[in-house]
């Protein structure tokens, strides 16, 4: 089969996992059922039970990972539209993103610590809470691993999205604000699709609270490098 005939097949075949999948969550509204998830798993199934590469699969894969650019320059219409909400409460805004900066990466990099973690894997752990471009490119700066610590983002931010809305109702928070902050610096991209779900507002915070995570969390993470071990 050739490399085109390959990467048309991937293309359909991404498409499609993730459409029905979009049609299961539609259906039931079950955080695990995100589709962003599920596809995810159906994809990573598929090329184990075929022995398909990875390599092989981003041959298509690649013209789905281009639309990543695009997706989030979009953010910024609902962020402009709810710019007035954003100014009047900026200093909230700020400094929860700055709390959830640092308690993320506080608590990973202890817990990891206190399980016997290696260098290298606690190097790749610590940026879980940013974008994976940025957390991967923080990584190798670091020294760690930049594939590994996109696994640890996707796991970060699966989990957000599925415990992430229970943690809100027993906290009781329910202002775009706080939604929005929650999702947006625990579950960055896949956290703001969340919100989304919630409102123009709360996806507009959460867009705000992934971005600013990612230049906060590149500051803060060579401190906490030099904090830690040395």
């Amino acid at each position: 089969m050739s490399d085109l005939l390959v990467a048309f097949f991937f293309i359909g075949f991404t498409f499609a996992a993730y459409f029905l999948m979009n049609l299961l969550y539609l259906r039931f509204h079950f955080s695990f059922l995100m589709p962003a998830l599920t596809a995810t798993f159906i994809i990573v199934l598929f090329l184990l039970m075929t022995g398909t590469s990875y390599e092989t699969y981003m041959t298509g894969g690649q013209w789905v990972d281009s639309f990543m650019g695009p997706a989030v320059v979009a953010l910024a219409i609902p962020l402009y539209k709810q710019r007035k909400l954003l100014f009047d409460n900026l200093v909230p805004v700020l400094s929860g993103i700055l709390v959830g900066v640092v308690i993320g990466m506080a608590s990973g990099i202890t817990l990891a610590k206190l399980f016997g973690f290696s260098r290298t894997l606690i190097l790749s752990l610590l940026p879980k809470s940013i974008t994976t471009p940025v957390a991967m490119e923080v990584t190798e700066q670091l020294g760690g691993i930049p594939s590994l610590a996109a696994v640890f983002v996707m796991i970060a931010g699966f989990s957000g999205i599925i415990v992430g809305p229970a943690f809100l109702k027993l906290l009781r928070i329910e202002t775009p604000i706080g939604i929005g902050m929650g999702l947006g610096a625990s579950a960055h991209g896949i956290g703001t699709a969340k919100a989304l779900e919630y409102g123009a507002q709360e996806a507009s915070v959460s867009s705000v609270a992934m971005s600013l995570s990612a230049v906060i969390g590149s500051f803060l993470a060579p401190v906490f490098v030099w904090f830690f071990f040395l």
